[in-house]
């Protein structure tokens, strides 16, 4: 069948691949604000762009299972790296924003996010990602065992959602693009219970 020499092609491209491309954003990024390229306000657009692709690769790596479960690609071997690069794009949207920004004072930061919901929800989506990074190694899997860190690792969905939901409040206009993220990671959430759901052993 043609997915299966799809995989097999899959199989042949090393993970690292997956970083170089995950990377090449940040690399225009780079370029964008060294050639004045980002706007009026380059450090906002910045924080915006990096926030953007964090998003982006929380629902790729949230994409992985239910390709390979309703279509058959295997695309599992690469969602440490998406989820990785989530995590890192997360990050530096973070530090863009404490340093870039709000230039580290300290008292304007914790009044902003005790004012702002949009801060409250992202600040939470990003301090859940923060075990996910953590355990993201077979070293850790193996010292968790793989059931508490498969639950563990549901966190993925309440931060993800957590992250449209902090990209819906902030965008002025309320565009689309950020109804979809949220919409996608909901259907991705429901189709998770009801396979749990339904693989529930019946009480009958």
């Amino acid at each position: 069948m043609a997915i299966e020499g799809v995989n097999r092609g899959l199989r042949r491209v090393p993970v690292a691949v997956v970083w170089v491309a995950g990377l090449v954003p940040l690399l225009l990024l780079g370029l964008q604000a060294a050639l004045d390229g980002l706007g009026v306000d380059p450090v906002k657009a910045l924080e915006r762009q990096l926030g953007k692709l964090a998003l982006q690769f929380l629902v790729l790596g949230l994409l992985i299972t239910p390709l390979r479960r309703l279509a058959g690609l295997d695309l599992l071997r690469f969602r440490r790296a998406i989820g990785l690069l989530a995590a890192g794009y997360a990050f530096l949207h973070l530090l863009v924003w404490l340093g870039l920004d709000m230039q580290f004072q300290v008292g304007q930061i914790l009044r902003d996010i005790a004012r702002r919901p949009y801060l409250v929800a992202g600040v939470i989506s990003l301090v859940l990602l923060v075990p996910l990074a953590v355990t993201s190694t077979d070293r850790a899997m193996r010292r968790m065992g793989p059931l508490k860190w498969r639950r563990l690792h549901l966190l993925v969905y309440p931060a993800a959602l957590l992250g449209a939901f902090h990209y819906m409040l902030l965008v002025k206009g309320r565009p689309p693009e950020p109804l979809i993220y949220a919409m996608v990671i909901v259907v991705l959430l429901v189709l998770r219970i009801l396979r749990v759901w339904v693989r529930r052993p019946s009480r009958a």
